[in-house]
């Protein structure tokens, strides 16, 4: 596809596609009622961002949690899950971190989609490019898998993806986020998926993620833009280099994802700000 042809498609949704709102919660680590996670309610948190999400955003199309839903995977965790967000009126895209279970989430989300290796992997078709939400979980490993059977279902999203570029929602990093705590836990998959997605030739639109436990917004060597939000429940302080950096607590935070004719724009949120002073209408100049 030229240049102008890209142009020309991302005109034509400007005016006749309204924005898609996608709220992005990550790294929600549940346990079970009244536990806490590294010294924070991860209950609470959660709670206070789906509070805050129903005020502000009910008007949303769709929410995407990019993984570690439960801190152990415990079967209470994610019925405590399913409680929470219950009262959501959109749809919820559920994504595993490697602090879940596949098989106990898998029961309590029984209609919840897999692809054909029963995997926690899907794609969604929207007016603005395809959504592809990858599962880099596996049983016993800090870091991300993607060996070739789940290669084989990104294969297909892409090929199927249509004119526009997707958007890639994952776990782990695909991509080297220069971080010491995260040097050896990332996506152990020798760079096959950024090579796969940099190959695409509609492009990528971005890729979003969690797993780092705090807010990151890059560019690969390849190009390709990413971003990751900040964690709900605990967060680590912003020490990039330490190994051992220290984890502490905060309001509950999430994103708020446009996809519409300006491209993709992610705003954090974060439940419980107090207003101080409104500010004016400025019209300029």
């Amino acid at each position: 596809m030229t240049q102008l042809m890209r142009g020309a498609l991302a005109s034509r949704m400007t005016f006749e596609s309204r924005a898609m709102k996608i709220i992005q919660l990550t790294d929600t680590h549940l346990m079970p009622a009244g536990q806490l996670a590294n010294r924070v309610d991860p209950e609470a948190q959660m709670r206070a961002a789906i509070d805050d999400i129903l005020t502000r955003h009910a008007d949303a199309d769709l929410m995407v949690i990019t993984g570690d839903l439960c801190n152990h995977g415990d079967a209470q965790a994610y019925d405590l899950l399913r409680e929470i967000l219950a009262p959501v009126p959109f749809p919820v895209r559920l994504m595993l971190g490697n602090h879940d279970d596949r098989p106990n989430f898998i029961a309590a989300f029984p209609e919840h989609p897999l692809d054909g290796n029963g995997y926690v992997q899907g794609w969604q078709d929207t007016d603005f490019g395809r959504l592809i939400f990858l599962d880099t979980h596996e049983a016993g490993v800090i870091g991300g898998i993607f060996g070739a059977d789940r290669m084989e279902f990104l294969d297909e999203a892409l090929q199927g993806a249509g004119p526009l570029p997707p958007t890639i929602f994952i776990h782990h990093p695909p991509m080297d986020d220069g971080i010491g705590h995260f040097r050896q836990i990332s996506l152990h998959d020798e760079g096959r998926v950024m090579a796969r997605l940099a190959a695409h030739p509609q492009g990528i639109r971005h890729i979003v993620f969690g797993h780092i436990h705090m807010p990151l917004a890059g560019t690969s060597p390849e190009g390709i833009a990413y971003s990751a939000g900040q964690a709900c429940a605990h967060r680590f302080i912003t020490e990039i280099d330490r190994p051992d950096p220290w984890w502490t607590t905060g309001h509950a935070h999430y994103r708020v994802i446009f996809l519409d004719g300006l491209g993709f724009r992610a705003f954090m949120a974060e439940a419980g700000q107090l207003p101080t002073v409104q500010a004016p209408i400025c019209d300029g100049p």
